[in-house]
Order: C-alpha cells, then sequence, then structure tokens
C-alpha cells in the first residue's frame, strides 16, 4: 500500500510541475503563430492520444517521468539551411518564422509558468492555511560555537540577516545558508537596545531556538501574495546557492537525488496532507524552474542564452560546433542522472 501510495503521489508531483512547464511553452507558441506538432505528457509510446482542431497531437505516454511538447522546426535553428530551403508554404508556422523575441517569449514561458505555479501555491498556503511558526528566538548558544563567540545571547531575537528581514527560524536558517560564503551581518533585538553581529559562514552557528517562542499566523490576500513571492524567491535563491557549493567542492554531490528521491519525498507528503503535498509541488516547480534556466545546452537555458549570443553579435549560430554543444549538453544531462540515480540506490540499498 506504501509503495502504491509513493507511485501515485510520484505521478500527481511530476505531472502537475512538468504539465504546467510544458503548457508555458505550448500557449507561447500559439500565441506566437507556432505550430506545436506534439504535447506528450511522458515519454515512450502513447497510452491515450487525440488531435485538437489545430492539429496538435495530446497524449499520455507509458513513462510518466517528464514531457516534452514538439514545436513545428525548433531544431532547424542549429541548421538554418533547411528553413532557407523550405518553401513559403512550409514556413507557415515555423518556429523560424516568428521574430527573435516571440522566440525568447516561447522559450521562456516554460519556467515563467514554474515560477508562476510555486508563487500561487505558496500564497494559497500562506493565505489558507494558519500556522505555527517559530519565531527567531534563540534559546541555547552553544558554548565555544561561532555565535558564542560573536557575543550572541539567550533571548536575543534574530531581526535581519544582511539584507534579509527575518520573521521566523526558517527564514534564518535559509539566510544563513546564503550568507555560506562571508561574513554575515546579523541585526540582533536585545531587550530595547539593536546589537550588530558578525557570524562567520560555518556548518552550524551554534544557535538553538527557543521553543516555546512560537506565533500563529494566518496572512491577507495581499500578505499572502508577497509572501508567496518571497518564499519562491527564497526557494529559488537557496538553490542556486547549493548549486553552486556542490560545483566548487564545498557541499558533496552525494546530496543530489533522482526520481526515486522525488518519489519518497512526495509519497511522505502526500500521507502527511494536502498541504504538505502542494508544498512539494511548489518546490518541484521551484527547481524544474531554476534548473531549466541554466545555460546548458538542451536546457531552457541554453536556447535562451544562443538567442541572446545571436542578437548581441547580429550572426546566427550553427554548424559543426553547435552539434558538439548539443552532444555535450545531453551527456552532461545525462551524467548528471547516473549521478542522482547512483546516490539514491546507495543511499536505499546501502
Amino acid at each position: 500500500m506504501h509503495f502504491i501510495t509513493t507511485i501515485i503521489a510520484l505521478l500527481i508531483v511530476l505531472g502537475v510541475v512538468v504539465f504546467i512547464h510544458e503548457l508555458g511553452h505550448f500557449l507561447a507558441a500559439r500565441w506566437a503563430g507556432v505550430r506545436v506538432d506534439t504535447f506528450s505528457i511522458g515519454f515512450g509510446p502513447a497510452i491515450v492520444k487525440w488531435h485538437d482542431k489545430h492539429g496538435t497531437i495530446w497524449k499520455i505516454a507509458c513513462l510518466p517521468l517528464g514531457g516534452y511538447v514538439s514545436i513545428y522546426g525548433q531544431e532547424d535553428m542549429f541548421d538554418r539551411k533547411k528553413y532557407a530551403e523550405l518553401a513559403p508554404s512550409k514556413k507557415i508556422g515555423h518556429y523560424l518564422s516568428a521574430p527573435a523575441w516571440k522566440q525568447f517569449i516561447i522559450i521562456i514561458a516554460g519556467v515563467f509558468m514554474n515560477f508562476v505555479l510555486a508563487w500561487a501555491i505558496y500564497s494559497a498556503m500562506f493565505a489558507f492555511k494558519p500556522k505555527t511558526v517559530q519565531l527567531p528566538v534563540v534559546g541555547q548558544v552553544i558554548q565555544e560555537s561561532i555565535a558564542f563567540k560573536a557575543g550572541v545571547k539567550p533571548g536575543d531575537i534574530i531581526v535581519q540577516i544582511d539584507n534579509s528581514k527575518i520573521t521566523n527560524w526558517g527564514e534564518l536558517i535559509i539566510a544563513k545558508e546564503v550568507a555560506s560564503e562571508h561574513d554575515a551581518d546579523v541585526m540582533i533585538a536585545r531587550g530595547d537596545k539593536l546589537v550588530r553581529v558578525k557570524l562567520a559562514p560555518a556548518e552550524r552557528w551554534g544557535l538553538i531556538a527557543d521553543g516555546s517562542k512560537t506565533e500563529f499566523r494566518k496572512k491577507g490576500f495581499f500578505g499572502a501574495i508577497y509572501s508567496g513571492a518571497r518564499e519562491t524567491y527564497h526557494q529559488s535563491k537557496t538553490l542556486l546557492v547549493v548549486l553552486k557549493q556542490i560545483i566548487t567542492g564545498e557541499r558533496s554531490s552525494k546530496q543530489l537525488g533522482s526520481f526515486i528521491t522525488i518519489a519518497q519525498v512526495s509519497g511522505q507528503a502526500m500521507a502527511a496532507g494536502f498541504f504538505a503535498l502542494l508544498s512539494i509541488i511548489a518546490l518541484l516547480s521551484v527547481n524544474l524552474g531554476v534548473i531549466n534556466l541554466l545555460p546548458i545546452p538542451v536546457l531552457d537555458g541554453g536556447y535562451l542564452l544562443i538567442l541572446i549570443i545571436e542578437g548581441i553579435t547580429r550572426k546566427k549560430l550553427g554548424g559543426r560546433g553547435m552539434e558538439i554543444a548539443i552532444i555535450c549538453g545531453w551527456i552532461f544531462l545525462a551524467g548528471v542522472l547516473v549521478l542522482t540515480m547512483w546516490n539514491d540506490l546507495v543511499r536505499v540499498f546501502g
């Protein structure tokens, strides 16, 4: 039963996040007058498929771990001779028939929709799910820790770290991660005074929250909208910091997980309740958006980089060099998939 719940949760989470991402590409292409040949949830042979009045094939495939939108002629951006040789009638609805700025919107629309989805979910959770939050009040300071040596004391209230206002302990943890490469400028409320201290980067600062200092919070409409945007921004920024730390070797790549990790976390969230499942969907949507913006060939960020370079140089890229870049992009993604799968297998089976 637990296994079935986990699989169902994985399909729901991936299905929603991938559908929204691909829907962004689809809607932008339709808006730009570019033909969409296929909209697929999953890969491989179709279980169910149908045609709409515009000629797009919609299908649900047998391997539902992702999805794609096939846009007519998008691959020709790497071989523009093929487009130039097309008959005028064949250029109607072609990706390259759209101006560069519309191509840019088509590509970035998927990522945009992922951030909108996360924003909407976080906003709804702030609006409809009152919650008890742990206030940023220090309960204990570990002896000889970074915070102890800086003069932080029990009872201190952390009100700001660098330029980020701190209203709960979760925001404190996120701000600490963001400040992992420099001394954090921390503002503390102590009685009726404000005290400023510097906390050096470390795995732990040595602060323990005062568990008795909590608050029951529910946001109004505009407060929820703002908090949803803020949470989406914080999650995006945190992921970028983590990726940077993995690249520089400050953080182990063993922390990366594949769809096995996503399945386990999704299953746990589904068992915990509706809002927990929504939270995982929002977090995965942010992750997909951020990762797709990375300037790697075959990802949306790679296509955007090509358009930006072409716009600056006024020259169209292509040829053998572009083919090699695309192949390298696929090899890189395959390597990441193997690494994350290995991490999960080692974690699950020891």
